[in-house]
């Protein structure tokens, strides 16, 4: 069992063996012997502390952690070590090393342990003044050596709470940057599917339809060339004329993936339909109700494209002679209908054109109807956007 993925800060430790051993030899400069005498005590001082170093450096090779029984031979290995060294120093001063204990064991542990093994050494040292000195709680040195040592324990436990804390607030901050940008990889991958469903859709309603009637209309040149050269000519010029609308459809996507479009006006672009489409051979009627100013670009951009794409399956698949365009604007939202009198919509088999529509129209919120008429002749394109989602 790991009991911590935790180590105390690699600078603690050091700075008090250090500060132990400075102290020492100065203890031993103004005369006090160790307790071994002049020559071993100071042996079994200076090794015990470099024990110590190695015991830290031991815990380190573990960076994500130590099992339960090697957590408390490391525990029991640093007491048994502070005790010699401590025991080895008449002057006191290394007591400073236990302060160390709930340090360590914060660490490896947690803070019940801690706290109960800085009122363990409290304790301790307080048996011991009780042992070796008569009436020791009269007097100001062991009072103050006490009081000062608890305050040692407070803060080492303070301190590796703090940086216990502070780990783990980092480590939540890393997993929530490690959130972030995944949450942004998939926020930039769906907007880039998106733009990508839109600009097929772009292309199938714009380019795809305006080539499509090129290459019918040079078919049919081709086909009257020898036969009837007028009717040909006039394919060639239509063509021709299909060619132009859609160099104008590319320039102005352009300009709209640039940003340099000005407002989409949808009874002026229905117009302009219609006459193209009256051009091309069908007749086409256009009826507008309404104010279309305060509606959604999505809306009346979408509304446009259902009467393009309705228009042109009237003429190429329907073989429609006539269609009926409406567009009503009122309180209960947008409302266009496309009717034409052709061969009827069986309901199946719906090509990317239609698909396409039924996408634009729900992100906008509405929904599209399509069906033929009673006696199955004709189909009618109705979509409805409501005013909750067309402000």
């Amino acid at each position: 069992m790991v009991v911590s993925s935790s180590l105390p800060p690699v600078w603690v430790s050091p700075v008090i063996y250090g500060a132990v051993f400075a102290a020492g030899l100065v203890a031993v400069s103004g005369g006090v012997e160790p307790a071994a005498g002049p020559g071993w005590g100071l042996v079994v001082f200076a090794g015990g502390l470099v024990a110590l170093l190695g015991l830290d450096l031991l815990e380190r090779r573990h960076p994500a952690g130590v099992r339960t029984r090697a957590a408390v031979a490391l525990l029991v290995a640093r007491v048994t070590l502070f005790t010699v060294v401590a025991g080895a120093d008449r002057s006191g001063l290394s007591r400073a090393l236990f302060v160390l204990v709930p340090f360590t064991a914060y660490f490896a542990f947690g803070p019940v342990v801690a706290v109960t093994l800085a009122v363990a050494c409290a304790g301790v040292l307080t048996a011991g003044y009780t042992v070796s000195t008569p009436r020791w709680y009269a007097e100001v040195e062991p009072l103050s050596d006490l009081l000062m040592f608890c305050v040692g324990l407070v803060l080492a436990v303070s301190m590796a709470a703090f940086a216990v804390e502070e780990r783990r607030g980092r480590a939540r901050l890393e997993e929530s940057n490690r959130r972030l940008a995944e949450y942004s990889a998939r926020v930039a991958e769906l907007s880039a599917s998106a733009e990508r469903n839109r600009v097929a859709r772009d292309i199938h309603d714009d380019l795809g339809q305006h080539l499509t009637a090129v290459a019918v209309l040079l078919e049919k040149a081709e086909e009257f060339r020898g036969r009837d050269p007028d009717s040909a000519d006039r394919a060639v010029a239509d063509a021709r004329r299909s060619a132009r609308r859609a160099l104008g459809e590319v320039r102005r996507s352009v300009r709209t993936l640039r940003g340099e479009s000005g407002p989409f006006g949808l009874r002026t672009a229905l117009g302009d339909l219609v006459e193209d489409r009256c051009e091309d051979g069908l007749a086409v009627t256009l009826e507008f109700e309404g104010d279309e100013r305060g509606h959604d670009p999505r809306t009346l951009t979408a509304l446009y494209r259902v009467a393009q794409e309705g228009l042109t399956n009237a003429r190429r698949h329907a073989r429609a002679s006539r269609v009926q365009v409406s567009a009503v604007f009122d309180g209960s939202g947008a409302r266009l209908v496309v009717a034409d009198d052709g061969r009827g919509f069986a309901g199946a088999g719906e090509g990317f054109g239609l698909r396409g529509m039924r996408e634009r129209v729900r992100l906008a919120g509405g929904g599209v109807e399509i069906g033929s008429g009673v006696d199955g002749r004709g189909t009618r394109i109705t979509v409805v956007i409501p005013p909750e989602v067309a402000p």
